[in-house]
């Protein structure tokens, strides 16, 4: 019963909070805002510039071993009496970690500017 009390809760307060945000705000229109860069200078370039294929290689890498922190803490130690199982993958999966980033390292995958 309470399951179905909060859950009735939480649609209902999201509902109103989306008619809220759509009825609340006013919508006008500025030439200003209508800019790419709403600065209200008038865009030099085309706002539409490519980003460079190393961005994407660092944006990755950091996705990677932000996961790393994430996966390093599962809740294998409260599943088990020991934390042996936890120490060993940890300590596999850091090694494979650091050994692909050396390897990204040597290649020069991380120099920003060639």
């Amino acid at each position: 019963m309470n399951l179905i009390i909060f859950i009735s809760l939480a649609t209902v307060l999201s509902l109103i909070l989306l008619l809220v945000g759509h009825f609340l705000p006013s919508r006008t229109l500025e030439l200003e805002k209508n800019t790419p860069y709403e600065c209200g200078f008038d865009p030099i370039n085309s706002a539409r510039l490519p980003f460079s294929f190393r961005f994407f290689l660092i944006a990755i890498l950091f996705l990677i071993f932000d996961l790393e922190i994430a996966l390093l803490f599962p809740a294998i130690p409260a599943l088990s009496n020991t934390i042996e199982p936890l120490v060993y993958f940890s300590t596999i999966f850091i090694i494979i970690l650091a050994a692909g980033l050396a390897y990204e390292w040597q290649q020069g995958g991380l120099e920003w500017a060639e």
